[in-house]
């Protein structure tokens, strides 16, 4: 559940704080002050993508925050494989837009990445931006909802796909035509060549660089060498010298005190310790080389590493693998024939394999799709419509038609008047039509992913402007559509009707105001009879009149705010 919302330099927006709480917030206010404007802040913070134009003009960087109430279990595995601590029940989510185009993220107060934040989405929100209502019909949006409804898991079939697909590459690979095949023999005989020539160890670069550090180094080593071992061992003020002096001194003493027994005892430890040191340090300064000619080579080595990691590879263990590889496929077309004999078995079962998966998973979609079809149907009607709704799962199981998603095509079907026929909803139903079947959809889909949550847990729905196209007894229905799906989440949502924002457990106005030459939103919390000003405002403009007055409190009364 999201907590605060924090936006500082973002468009019109210099500094605004919101903080938010369970149920359902509206958000209102006239066209321009920045409503939508908070909902893109917030989509930046689940990892959507940035550009340095949201940038406030005359500062350095945009900043969006927020405290998410998150303790589930998945939550804390994403951050624990992350390598981020957990903060107690909250999460913070940070994000900086520099005006150079640079950005920073950051999860409760640690570093982090874009790629975290797109983990972590769609365990915190669902946002349902303005005219997604015409995006979500496309093919595979279609399909998603369905998926999403029923709570499949893809990864069979994606796995099955991926190894079927691969298979049919590698039998591609082999059945290019003579001319392309013979370019390629060429071509892969001589990397796998110059490759293997090299001879190549692994982390050999490494020690090849360390070894040139010594030799670049060699006179300043071996002098830094045998002044440590003069002075702990061979000069005669050295310390082991010194040590031994003062062992005899205190041997004097022990013969009158006991107690300096263990002096001695440390003493000589220190002197065994310091010698041994010296002994190691003169060693290391014989094996010094400083072989100008084996610094040639090295250099030389290192320079040849260089030049085939550009070519193969960002590492030496990549350039390896990638001999390697061309390896492989010479092998394979060497041996072509017989390969492409056991390719094509392999690929009949990977095809077997494929289809088993992808069969199953169409079977299920199409019992899903009863379920949802009927309950899309009855929440379509209660939002003022008389409509019947149907989705149709179809496609063929032949080969052209598979995909990693399996192989089915999905359509949503409606008919908004008794008597017409049912036509796909993208193409029959008007705008404020299409709004509702998607609200109809999203409440549906949202409840089904709902009983499937850890129990106790709520999720934020963010609907932007989802009133689009709508009006009077529909508007009512839709404010006690998202009324209703308040009840098990936390729903925020920008409107522009009073039908609607009169069913507010919150309701936030946002408001545009000039300081000093530039413009700055704000956001507050709205008081009951600060609520009926706001709605009188949306019903009647700026100019409040005693009947647009009367109507929101009527509205409020109605909805159960008054």
């Amino acid at each position: 559940m999201l907590l605060e919302l924090r936006v500082e330099n973002y468009a019109v927006i210099d500094n605004v704080v919101v903080e938010f709480a369970p149920g359902l917030s509206l958000l209102t206010g006239e066209t321009g002050a920045g409503k939508s404007i908070l909902i893109d802040a917030l989509t930046l913070l689940m990892g959507d993508k940035a550009s340095s134009d949201v940038v406030r003009h005359g500062t350095d960087k945009a900043v969006v925050a927020a405290v998410f109430e998150a303790d589930s279990k998945e939550i804390g595995q994403i951050l624990e494989a992350n390598g981020i601590d957990a903060d107690g029940a909250e999460l913070i989510l940070r994000r900086e837009i520099a005006a150079n185009g640079k950005g920073r993220v950051f999860i409760n107060n640690q570093p982090a990445t874009v790629g975290v934040l797109k983990q972590l989405a769609p365990r915190l929100t669902a946002i349902h931006a303005q005219n997604e209502s015409v995006l979500a019909f496309d093919a595979s949006s279609r399909l998603h909802l369905l998926d999403t409804f029923a709570g499949e898991d893809l990864n069979a079939v994606r796995a099955a796909f991926a190894t079927w697909n691969s298979i049919r590459q590698r039998i591609s690979d082999l059945e290019r035509d003579e001319q392309d095949r013979l370019r390629l023999v060429d071509l892969w005989s001589f990397q796998r060549k110059e490759i293997a020539d090299a001879e190549l160890q692994a982390e050999e670069d490494e020690r090849l660089e360390t070894e040139k550090r010594l030799l670049a180094n060699a006179e300043k080593i071996y002098s830094a060498a045998m002044g440590a071992y003069d002075l702990l061992y061979d000069s005669s003020t050295s310390t082991a010298a010194s040590l031994r002096a003062a062992i005899k001194h205190v041997e004097e003493l022990a013969r009158y005190d006991e107690k300096f027994r263990d002096v001695i005892a440390g003493l000589d430890s220190a002197r065994i310790a310091v010698e041994d040191a010296g002994v190691t340090l003169r060693d290391y300064a014989d094996g010094i080389d400083a072989s100008p000619e084996r610094l040639a080579e090295v250099e030389d080595r290192l320079a040849t590493i260089e030049r085939l990691k550009r070519k193969y590879g960002r590492t030496l263990d990549e350039v390896i693998a990638y001999g390697e590889e061309v390896g492989r496929k010479l092998n394979e077309i060497e041996n072509k024939d017989e390969i492409l004999k056991q390719l094509r078995r392999e690929l009949a079962q990977g095809a077997e394999t494929y289809l088993q998966a992808a069969r199953t998973l169409s079977k299920q979609r199409y019992e899903a799709a009863r379920k949802l079809e009927k309950q899309v149907e009855a929440e379509i009607n209660d939002l003022a419509m008389k409509a019947r709704f149907k989705i149709e799962v179809s496609g063929s199981d032949t080969e052209q038609n598979w995909t990693a998603e399996g192989f089915d095509t999905v359509a949503y079907l409606i008919s908004a008047n008794p008597g017409e026929p049912l036509g796909p909803v993208e193409h029959i139903a008007s705008g404020g039509e299409l709004s509702r079947v998607m609200l109809a959809l999203k409440a549906t889909v949202e409840g089904a992913k709902g009983k499937r949550r850890e129990p106790s847990r709520q999720r934020t729905l963010v609907f932007d402007e989802i009133d689009t196209g709508i009006g009077g007894r529909a508007a009512e229905a839709v404010g006690k559509k998202l009324k209703s799906l308040a009840q098990n989440n936390q729903v925020i949502c920008v409107t522009h009707l009073a039908q609607i924002a009169s069913f507010a457990d919150q309701h936030y106005v946002i408001e545009k105001r000039e300081v000093t030459g530039r413009t700055k939103t704000s956001v507050r919390l709205l008081e009951v009879a600060e609520r009926t000003e706001e709605l009188a405002r949306m019903i009647s403009g700026e100019k409040l009149t005693d009947t647009s007055l009367k109507h929101a409190e009527q509205m409020l009364k109605a909805a159960g705010n008054s």
